[in-house]
């Protein structure tokens, strides 16, 4: 029984790591192996099983003991044979295979299933109506029946796409032709024409489903792009349109088909399956009484029954029950066809927040564009930019945010989704919306936002209300005329941000400048947004603004000049996240109120001195100066740190100063701001999530062993450049336990990157990617001692990528100790190493051995480059399979004679091309011609259509 527990306990520890590829397999878009499954499954059986003997083993007699002893010794062979089935050399998981359209998330669907049968059959059956609008009054669940039609039409083969696209009340004909051109994978001309003749030939070459979700008015399809949908024996095309408006359905030529409200019971069940206390809560005859009422007053509108249901969740209490109903019948007298009922209805749940911090917060995302799917981050810092949210740390902000987020989702005021980044973000229901800018404490909002807006509203626009919040984002405004001056006294919040178009890219056309004048009228201003926008300057009016809590330049590339901030008294933040500024805006250290500070600016040289700790405020510091170690040492509040030091001595006053005591997130870099590409690697990307990066560069500077001590024990990324001083990187003290990614570049006293030989140190077993370059001493990745028996496995057996490069005097990459551990390498580089002879070193052990030891099972990339004394891969009988080669370069290699790769066969046993196969690069062709393969079975396999003979990979 010993010994069947302790390989129950081997296998379930293989079952476990087994079970953690699969996550990280299934995030990367991949499908687990069906024989993976069965795998796992066959696991919990036997833990059943043995469970089952562990409980008899307590009441067995002892005459049955020698048949239960039996029965142990058979499953001890059962658990064996399943542990040996557990190495699935080939990998876990598949690719899948290529997307016809994008699943959406949805809610199940309630009482529209007739509606819903009805769409399907007009889609899959009747060839003569191509065009189909689903009509019926807002948040009625026209876009729910939809998701649900688009994620049924993903499992079907009669079309080869199905696209969605959201058009909404401002209709955008840009946008509209980019979603489409998204879902097929084509990119589009800038010219508006070119663009629509580019679209219609895509579309003409397959068929389809296109979904046309929220149109408001008809438009012609072939502005867009859109070919007539007429009968085609060819291919099979529909398009179907939602919209509030059967008249504009009927514009389109589609055919009609109507959204009416839920049933009495279906309304009853949609409530019930959305509130927490379920079915049990009409087991109360007086509560099932006030509940009825609460549905009726819902009018059968889905989106009204989910939202007052989302708010009475976790209520029990009958009084509540009662109270609730009383507020409804004062603001709903019942929701038929009229919008306005339904915004009362919804505002039912918003009063049923009943905090006044979570209301504001909901109300403040109106502020977006229609359909704008938010950023969870962006959205939480501009509520503490308002001061919605407060606390003594930014991290209890954040955290406080999210709750809130949480709350909104829960409530089904918001929606969750995630942006074009895969960031998590929300989005608000269009209706929401409208009921969120109707709301009266809110009603000075001016909000026109993404309406492709060339102009700015004119003054007497804006002196139609006291306005307290304006927002014009997500606009083409050309210019801001020189002679407006909007009278606002009572604005607090400005937002004129543009569209993120990715990194160094703006609208071609926009405002350049900002007239004085602009802002001599909003004393009151708190937020002011600016990113992503042309300006050059500010006016030195901004000075003047001395209310403002926040001003966000953020991404404003071509911003050079700042004036005197002196007057902002009252600014917490101020953000000048890559803009071109190359001077600190005067008297900027009387800003003694900041606590947010992102101050990335190419053109930027310095920070005067005795500046910093004038910012003793200061909880998220961002910037790629050179800063003294003691000053931001003193920043006892920091929670975010990107920064330069400019040596080891001030990186050690850092330390002394603060005590150790790093950020809870940081990047940073000790002795020059310069690597290889002459920047931090990517700090700017970094930065953008910082509770995903602990990073430390250390460039330039006296690097002893004894300074390990300094490092904080939460660091992800350890980079190590031109610190000659450096003799290897283990320590045996666990410093660098949570390190996944290491570089170390140009870094003359390294000789081996871990050394063993006197002591074991697993520091390194988390690492998954290393990158080695320019060490001109290097001789070995790890030192072992004589005494010591394969301990590579447990510190490399998660690295899924090494890249050397410029290391002259290695001639072996991995030793016999090692190769065995790299079961997840799935990417391996080695360039320019002039006294390279073997990548992979059996060191002799197989000789004479017939039997084929599979290595690397999980390559994907190889690429051997400028390698001239490389005579072998593998050593004897080691192969590598190809199960999940995608690129192999081999390129001036001339010694080389043999690859030991291995491929697939096929069922008949034949060899096969791999099934990911891309690319093969070889320098020279006659090279590539005169090779042998390992593989006695490669040479029957034409792989001449993946050959190409180029320089580079």
């Amino acid at each position: 029984m010993n010994d069947l527990r302790l390989r129950l306990d081997d296998l379930n520890v293989r079952k476990q790591d087994i079970e953690s590829e699969n996550e990280s397999e299934i995030r990367g878009g991949k499908m687990v192996k069906k024989e993976v499954e069965k795998w796992l499954d066959n696991v919990e059986k036997m833990n059943a099983e043995i469970k089952k003997i562990e409980q008899k083993l307590v009441v067995v007699s002892c005459f049955s003991r020698a048949r239960l002893g039996k029965l142990v010794r058979k499953k001890i062979e059962e658990v064996k044979e399943i542990h040996r089935q557990g190495c699935f050399s080939d990998g876990l998981a598949v690719d899948r295979p290529p997307a016809k359209g994008v699943t959406l998330l949805t809610s199940d669907l309630e009482g529209e299933t007739n509606v819903n049968n009805q769409i399907w059959q007009l889609l899959m059956d009747d060839d003569q109506v191509r065009m189909i609008g689903v009509c019926g009054m807002g948040g009625i669940g026209k876009t729910t029946i939809m998701k649900h039609i688009n994620n049924q039409l993903l499992k079907e083969d009669q079309f080869r796409k199905v696209i969605w696209v959201t058009v909404s009340k401002e209709m955008n004909v840009s946008k509209i032709q980019e979603d489409i051109a998204r879902c097929l994978k084509h990119s589009l001309p800038e010219d508006e024409l070119e663009r629509a003749t580019t679209l219609n030939h895509a579309l003409e070459r397959t068929s389809y489903v296109l979904i046309l979700d929220d149109v408001w008015e008809w438009f012609s399809l072939s502005k867009i792009g859109i070919p007539d949908p007429k009968p085609d024996e060819q291919r099979k095309v529909k398009v179907v349109l939602t919209s509030r408006s059967k008249e504009v359905c009927i514009s389109m030529g589609c055919k009609v088909v109507q959204v009416k409200p839920l049933s009495k019971q279906e309304s009853m069940n949609l409530f019930l399956n959305h509130v927490e206390l379920g079915h049990s809560v009409v087991q109360d005859p007086e509560l099932k009484k006030i509940v009825n009422s609460i549905v009726k007053k819902c009018g059968g509108l889905p989106l009204a029954i989910v939202t007052i249901a989302g708010s009475m969740k976790g209520v029990y209490d009958i009084h509540e029950w009662r109270n609730a109903l009383n507020e409804l019948c004062q603001h709903v007298k019942s929701v038929k066809q009229w919008d306005n009922e339904v915004f009362k209805c919804l505002m039912f749940s918003y009063n049923r927040l009943a905090d006044s911090e979570i209301q504001n917060c909901f109300v403040y995302c109106s502020l977006y564009p229609e359909d704008f799917p938010i950023k969870r981050r962006e959205l939480i810092e501009k509520w503490i930019d308002e001061g919605f949210i407060n606390g003594n740390t930014r991290q209890a902000m954040y955290d406080r945010g999210h709750s809130i987020l949480n709350k909104l989702e829960n409530n089904s005021l918001l929606e969750r989704t995630r942006s074009l980044g895969y960031e998590l973000s929300v989005k608000m229901h269009d209706v929401i919306r409208d009921m969120a800018l109707l709301i009266e404490d809110h009603s000075r909002f001016y909000v026109k936002a993404g309406l492709q807006l060339k102009e700015l509203p004119d003054e007497r626009e804006w002196a139609k209300g006291t306005f307290d919040k304006v927002s014009l984002m997500n606009n083409s405004i050309l210019e801001i005329p020189s002679h407006i001056s909007p009278k606002c006294h009572n604005l607090s919040t400005l937002l004129l941000q543009q569209r993120d178009l990715g990194f160094r890219r703006v609208l071609e056309t926009g405002f350049k400048t900002i007239p004085g004048t602009f802002f001599e009228h909003m004393n009151g201003l708190k937020v002011l947004d600016l990113s992503y926008t042309n300006i050059t300057n500010l006016p030195d009016s901004i000075s003047n603004l001395g209310n403002l809590n926040s001003l966000v330049l953020r991404c404003c590339y071509k911003l050079r000049h700042l004036p005197s901030l002196a007057g902002l008294k009252a600014l917490k933040k101020l953000d000048l996240y890559n803009t071109t500024i190359d001077k600190i805006p005067p008297q900027m250290e009387t800003l003694e109120n900041l606590t947010y500070l992102a101050l990335q600016a190419e053109g930027l040289k310095e920070l005067p001195t005795r500046t910093l700790p004038m910012f003793s405020r200061l909880q998220y510091l961002a910037t790629m100066l050179q800063l003294k170690g003691e000053e931001v040492g003193r920043l006892s509040k920091l929670e975010f740190l990107s920064c330069i030091f400019l040596d080891m001595e001030e990186f050690k006053k850092y330390n002394s100063t603060s005590g150790t005591k790093w950020p809870q997130n940081y990047i940073c870099s000790v002795g020059s701001s310069l690597s290889r590409n002459g920047s931090l690697f990517g700090v700017e990307d970094k930065f953008e999530k910082p509770e995903e990066h602990n990073t430390l560069y250390f460039v330039n500077c006296d690097l002893e062993e004894a300074d390990f001590a300094m490092l904080p024990m939460d660091l992800n990324y350890f980079h190590v450049e031109k610190c000659d001083d450096l003799k290897c990187l283990s320590d045996g003290k666990s410093l660098f336990h949570g390190v996944t990614l290491c570089h170390i570049w140009e870094c003359q006293g390294i000789e081996c990157v871990i050394d063993l030989s006197s002591s074991p140190s697993y520091s390194f077993k988390n690492i998954e990617r290393l990158v080695l370059g320019k060490l001109c001493n290097l001789l070995e990745l790890v030192r072992v001692g004589p005494t010591f028996e394969s301990p590579c496995p447990v510190i490399f057996s998660r690295l899924t990528m090494i890249s050397l490069e410029k290391c002259s005097r290695m001639k072996k990459l991995f030793s016999v100790e090692m190769w065995q551990g790299l079961q997840n390498l799935e990417d391996l580089r080695v360039e320019d190493c002039q006294e390279m002879e073997k990548i992979i070193d059996d060191n002799g052990t197989r000789n004479g051995s017939e039997t084929t030891s599979l290595v690397l099972p999980k390559l994907r990339e190889l690429s051997l480059y400028s390698l001239p004394r490389l005579k072998t891969i593998c050593g004897n009988g080691v192969m590598i399979p190809t199960n999940f080669l995608r690129y192999l370069r081999i390129t001036e290699c001339p010694e080389l004679k043999r690859i030991p790769l291995l491929l697939p066969q096929l069922e008949n046993g034949e060899p096969s091309i791999p099934p990911f196969l891309k690319r093969i690069c070889v320098k020279p062709r006659e090279w590539w011609e005169s090779i042998e393969w390992d593989d006695p079975n490669a040479m029957n396999v034409d792989l001449s259509a993946f050959v190409s003979h180029v320089e580079y990979f």
